[in-house]
């Protein structure tokens, strides 16, 4: 045999993975000047770096809108940030890339870099320092090493080794199923419903309202309806008068038309037996409390034990690594799942019970924190079918009973909490449709049907005139934003034209002087009887809404600028890391509405307002205060979802997909940086960042199986030659 015949054998051994090969045959292109420019990976990155452009700039634009400024003022302190923000955020990128690749994440040209400042560092340390200075260490250090040898420091570091070792079996054994979660999440957030008893806004006070003259007209009490001095609960956060039925109703799906009934009966119940709305708070915060165990704990464990797969199965299938055996590598299980270790879930665990943002929201009675773990219960099961999709030669895995009715009623709670998941269930449906279609019936079933029953259930009222339906200004935040500023700023440049247009809808004066850019809600005349009146809800019409969106065009081109003021004042702050929340979850804890009641507010008051001002002054911290804003987790994301579109997972981002709806949905959501409109995302980033840790560990180990084999078959051949 030839030594040419031996070399070619040696460098082309017939095991060779798919992307090794590909890989080998790039460099023979590279080598031969034919390299082809990869168009994908550009497309990838192209579009991983508008996402890192659009929060740089988000963090650039901050100061503007802090102090009442505008985009007009950029200077070069701006600029700045703007670079700054962009080298921090592409340095995050670039590691998350690498360490989805299994790729070391600092490179090792800079890692001898730092290795030999370091080195510097010591070695002045050492002798650069002033003798008088050196001194005192030195006499600290020999203190040290005799206190090291006493008979009490040997007993300390017994204990210390035997914490060690059996900490870490103790959390196993207490998070290896779904009870002992429940357990450790109810004994951990208990102190909230007991000491807080309810948390609450002006949300549920008028859904309360709305269903006390619902269940007056029903027993037969007059009311006022309409006419110039009537005053219902419809004209609060005002519904247009001509989506009123002829027929008196005072039932509306401005909040959800079941939450609004549930709560205003639980309240009516209340009032029936106490006197007052109180018990009832207390009651439904409770049960909100419960539901948020079960929801968290439940997805817990999916993430964290992987439930669905058997033990004996998969480990005959190569699929688990056993636990029982600490010396197994990678490469003896190239297709591992494995379960989360003992760090992934106490971080997981102390996030729920440390975090102020999950704790005030298990009370919280906002239509977004029951939303918010309706979607975390949806998500894990979400995770189920996403683990699930190849597995038994193949053949996707079919969802248990169980789960598969927990799949549909999750729908249904973030179904009647929040308009806007009629849309993201929609959505989801069609991109599950297309990436698992070979369990259409299962989508098809679990999320879509809910979604046309319970929507086509409230068409059906709203056409019956039983429902007022939500007034649809509700959903033009953006538009009336601009139309305001402009109003307030420049409103000789509002084209006559589209002035007369705005007439019957808006009163453009007093949208200049409603206008405050962190909330539309003042634009829109929300809020109680001595509102100013800028949107003209009792007189105007359908066909004068369908004037509004070509005069807003209109005035948008007439001013360019302050219409970019107003958009980016409206959501900048979702996306900048450094911005206060407008509204955080400690609100509702010591809200007005709170300490107007009958006698929650004697309920621990000093208590009350101590734990509110702590995590107040916790989340102005820099840097520190961050993980207790919405945003962080927000911005996060969106850099795990930018990190998995350059690795091409996506199977992955098609079940995260719903997480870049809800961003949506904040950006075009009545205010900015509300923390509330955040929760979902930042209760699941959690789970997000273990999906990604896990099968970016997969990836690894494939690929050292996949060179373990290589080197393998490489030796074999290289022997069997040398024999030849």
């Amino acid at each position: 045999m030839t030594e040419a015949t031996r070399t070619t054998r040696a460098t082309t051994p017939p095991s060779v993975q798919p992307d090794q090969a590909a890989g080998r045959a790039e460099a023979t292109e590279r080598g031969r000047g034919l390299h082809r420019v990869p168009i994908g990976a550009i497309a990838r990155w192209t579009l991983a770096v508008l996402a890192v452009l659009w929060l740089s700039f988000c963090t650039a634009i901050g100061p503007f809108y802090w102090f009442g400024g505008s985009i007009a003022d950029w200077t070069m302190a701006n600029t700045l940030y703007f670079l700054l923000a962009l080298i921090i955020y592409m340095a995050l990128l670039i590691a998350l890339v690498r360490f989805g690749g299994g790729r070391i994440i600092i490179p090792p040209s800079l890692r001898s870099t730092c290795r030999r400042a370091a080195k510097a560092i010591q070695t002045f340390c050492r002798t650069g320092w002033p003798r008088h200075i050196l001194k005192p260490l030195y006499a600290l250090a020999r203190g040290w090493r005799r206190f090291a040898t006493t008979r009490f420091a040997r007993a300390m570091g017994r204990c210390w080794r035997a914490i060690r070792s059996r900490t870490p079996r103790i959390i196993m054994r207490c998070t290896s199923s779904w009870i002992g979660l429940a357990l450790i999440m109810f004994i951990g957030w208990l102190w909230v419903p007991v000491t807080l008893l309810s948390a609450f806004g002006a949300d549920i006070r008028s859904q309360i309202r709305e269903f006390s003259w619902a269940w007056n007209q029903w027993t037969g009490l007059q009311q006022p309806y309409t006419g110039f001095f009537a005053f219902v609960p419809m004209d609060i956060y005002p519904t247009a008068h001509y989506l009123w039925p002829q027929n008196p109703t005072y039932l509306t799906d401005q909040h959800n038309l079941v939450l609004t009934v549930f709560y205003g009966a639980v309240a009516a119940a209340s009032r029936y037996f106490t006197g007052s709305n109180d018990a009832g708070y207390v009651v439904l915060s409770s049960l909100q409390f419960l539901f948020a165990v079960f929801c968290c704990s439940a997805t817990m464990h999916r993430f964290l034990n992987l439930p669905w797969l058997k033990k004996e199965a998969d480990h005959d299938a190569g699929m688990l690594p056993p636990a029982s055996e600490p010396g197994t590598r990678p490469e003896d299980y190239p297709n591992a799942i494995t379960r989360a270790g003992v760090w992934q879930r106490t971080i997981v665990i102390l996030f729920f019970l440390l975090c102020p943002i999950p704790v005030f929201a298990t009370i919280s009675l906002t239509k977004s924190p029951l939303f918010a773990f309706a979607f975390v219960w949806w998500f894990g099961i979400a995770y189920q079918l996403h683990m699930t999709r190849g597995r038994h030669g193949g053949k996707p895995q079919r969802l248990p009973a169980r789960a598969f009715a927990a799949f549909i009623v999750s729908a249904c709670v973030m179904l009647i909490s929040a308009k806007y998941a009629w849309y993201i269930l929609l959505a989801q449906t069609i991109i599950m449709l297309i990436a698992d279609r070979k369990r259409w019936k299962t989508y098809l079933a679990a999320m879509l049907l809910p979604a046309i029953i319970l929507h086509g259930g409230l068409v059906m009222l709203v056409s019956s005139g039983k429902v007022i339906n939500g007034d649809p200004i509700e959903s033009r935040g953006i538009q009336l934003q601009q139309i305001a500023r402009v109003a307030q700023l420049n409103p000789e440049g509002i084209p006559k034209d589209a002035a007369d247009k705005l007439a019957p809808i808006f009163n453009l004066d007093q949208m200049g002087e409603s206008y405050f850019q962190q909330d539309a809600d003042p634009v829109k005349s929300s809020g109680i009887q001595s509102k100013k009146v800028s949107y003209r809800w009792r007189s105007v019409t359908k066909e004068d809404m369908a004037n509004f969106n070509s005069a807003w065009w209109q005035i948008v081109k007439a001013n360019p600028v302050i219409a970019a003021d107003a958009f980016f004042a409206e959501c900048f702050g979702y996306f900048d890391i450094t911005d206060l929340p407008y509204v955080s979850m400690d609100y509702y804890v010591t809200s007005d509405y709170v300490n107007s009641t009958a006698w929650i507010k004697d309920w621990q008051p000093q208590w009350r307002a101590q734990i509110a001002t702590f995590a107040r002054d916790w989340g102005k911290i820099p840097v520190l205060g961050w993980v207790t804003h919405g945003n962080f987790y927000v911005i996060m994301t969106l850099l795990f979802g930018a990190a998995e579109v350059i690795r091409r997972r996506w199977r992955t981002l098609a079940w995260h997909m719903p997480l870049l709806l809800l961003m949506g949905v904040m950006v075009t959501s009545p205010a900015n940086n509300f923390e509330r409109h955040m929760l979902p995302v930042t209760f699941v980033f959690c789970f997000v960042v273990l999906t990604y840790w896990r099968e970016s560990a997969r990836g690894s180990s494939n690929r050292a199986a996949a060179e373990s084999r290589a080197h393998a078959s490489g030796r074999d051949r290289d022997s069997a030659s040398g024999q030849d």
